[in-house]
């Protein structure tokens, strides 16, 4: 029971709630120690409401963050396998097509935010580019696409 009781206190932690101290007894000993740590770092790095909301309250300030971070993670994997193979594979005639409609839906994202400054527009051009950087991504699993492709024809058929 007291393991389910961690459990559960670690999974309030994980999401962000509150979670009531433990009895000074029970914390201590050197294994709480360490975990004392990891339970600080948890609760350091939650979200609140407000700041899980902001890509509805703020959308350009969203859109210009995430199109930065999305720019970062191209540049980082170019950094661990070198610029011209992270080239040569955005260029493959596997992937050619996502890799163009990735890079544009950077392109318009930030325009959007940057330039426009339409908070309507700005988050259409978000989603956008999450759709594009989830089907970017599944271009790098084999038969992924076309099994995510099969799938949502399933769902969305409409023919009996």
């Amino acid at each position: 029971m007291e393991k389910m009781n961690q459990a559960l206190e670690k999974m309030k932690m994980l999401v962000g709630m509150e979670v009531e101290e433990e009895d000074e007894e029970q914390t201590s000993g050197p294994s709480r120690d360490s975990s004392s740590f990891i339970d600080d770092f948890n609760r350091n790095c939650a979200l609140s409401s407000k700041q899980s909301m902001l890509v509805f309250f703020h959308p350009i300030k969203f859109g210009v963050t995430f199109t930065f971070g999305n720019l970062l993670a191209l540049g980082s994997t170019a950094f661990l396998i070198g610029p011209k193979r992270q080239v040569t594979m955005m260029l493959d005639p596997v992937r050619i097509y996502a890799t163009a409609l990735y890079l544009a839906s950077i392109i318009i994202a930030l325009f959007c935010a940057v330039y426009v400054h339409s908070k309507i527009l700005t988050l259409f051009a978000v989603i956008l580019e999450f759709g594009a950087l989830f089907w970017y991504s599944l271009s790098y699993v084999p038969f992924a696409r076309s099994m995510v492709s099969k799938i949502m024809v399933g769902c969305f058929d409409t023919e009996f």
